[in-house]
């Protein structure tokens, strides 16, 4: 069992480290963060298998704390490290301003050769991440975080301020970081000039991060979800959610209802069609329509029903028992005219999905009774 000493474990990337971490049990924690006492932290580096040091300043009322808190806490941190003369690796979390000569940058830029130099000094391994705009779940907003800034304001109906829509913006996800500080603990990483790398690194103008989000707030009323196939919109969704107001989880569907049961359409996608909910009342039957080329899938989840076919042409009519308590999924082939009946004394609840979105223009819908003669 490693024991491993996180430093800024209450922020951003810290605890999202650290509660991964306790899903391990190969690991014992050990945290460290601003309110705690500074005697505490050497107490700690004398019990650490491995340090990932990710405490930093990045936004202080005075531009002399940029020093002490980044380039000062990680010397300290080398030197008793140093001094125990044992060979504990350190994994530090800088930034690509660590390039620039401001002082927020020549801070960071400090702390990664107080990190190096230590290396090179023990024979400790060391790994220095240069990182670009970091991404996910728990990041704070409104202080340092375009994104989660974003985020969180949109979610909550507040405005945003995109002052250059065209600026380029380089961002890594949170669970990507955290796969590569993780992948140290069995000593795996990759380096390229000197520094770890943690990839993929998304690359999109500032601009068009601001029109997806607000987009996913506009897809609950259109009933879409946002194209999961694209891998940096699948995680700015999934950060998006994390905002949202805790009074504002769910969101109401428009139910189409009349005396047969209701109908009410869930999810709507462009290439993957859409996902309803059909109620039945007892004795009430829906459909009897074929199709040329859409195709579904029914899916009773409560109740009990038959649902019918009769391939077009023929005469021969074909039946499936349904109910809720077997879940089982029927398929309703192209050509066959097809009807779902309530045989039950309670609301049969059937989730249709759909190949494709339902077009006006081609409804691809033909009605035609099941049973001859009806």
């Amino acid at each position: 069992m490693k024991t491993v000493l996180i430093t800024g474990a209450e922020g951003f990337i810290g605890k999202n480290l650290r509660v991964s971490l306790q899903q391990r049990n190969d690991t014992r924690l050990l945290s460290y963060d601003i309110q705690d006492d500074t005697s505490t932290l050497t107490y700690l580096l004398d019990q650490a298998d491995i340090v990932f040091h990710l405490a930093g300043v990045n936004r202080p009322q005075n531009p002399e704390e940029f020093k002490t808190g980044n380039t000062g806490l990680t010397e300290k941190i080398c030197r008793h490290l140093t001094s125990t003369g044992r060979k504990v690796p350190i994994a530090i979390t800088s930034s690509i301003q660590a390039a620039l000569e401001n002082p927020y940058g020549e801070s960071k830029r400090g702390a990664e050769e107080a990190v190096f130099a230590y290396g090179r000094e023990t024979g400790a391994l060391v790994h220095v991440f240069r990182l670009p705009n970091v991404f996910g779940k728990w990041c704070r907003p409104n202080y340092n975080s375009g994104v989660a800034t974003f985020c969180h304001n949109i979610a909550h109906d507040l405005p945003i301020q995109v002052n250059d829509p065209n600026v380029i913006m380089n961002l890594v996800y949170i669970d990507d970081v955290l796969r590569v500080l993780i992948a140290l603990l069995d000593g795996v990483a990759e380096v390229q000039d000197d520094f770890c790398m943690v990839k993929p690194v998304h690359t999109i103008k500032l601009g068009e991060i601001a029109e997806l989000i607000q987009s996913f707030k506009e897809s609950r009323g259109l009933r879409n979800i946002p194209d999961m196939a694209d891998p940096f919109t699948k995680k700015l969704y999934a950060t998006y959610l994390s905002y949202l107001p805790t009074d504002g989880f769910s969101y109401p569907l428009k139910m189409n209802i009349d005396v047969r049961g209701s109908f009410t359409e869930f999810i709507k996608t462009p290439d993957r069609g859409q996902v309803s909910v059909n109620i039945s009342k007892p004795g009430i039957t829906k459909g009897n329509h074929w199709h040329h080329t859409k195709n579904e899938k029914f899916l009773v989840v409560s109740g009990e029903g038959v649902i019918r076919f009769r391939k077009v042409g023929t005469d021969e009519v074909f039946e499936y028992q349904v109910c809720g308590e077997r879940l089982e999924v029927v398929d309703i082939p192209t050509g066959y005219t097809h009807n779902i009946s309530n045989t039950g004394v309670t609301d049969l609840v059937t989730v249709m999905w759909c190949n494709e979105l339902f077009d006006p223009e081609n409804p691809d819908t033909y009605f035609e009774n099941v049973e001859l003669g009806a």
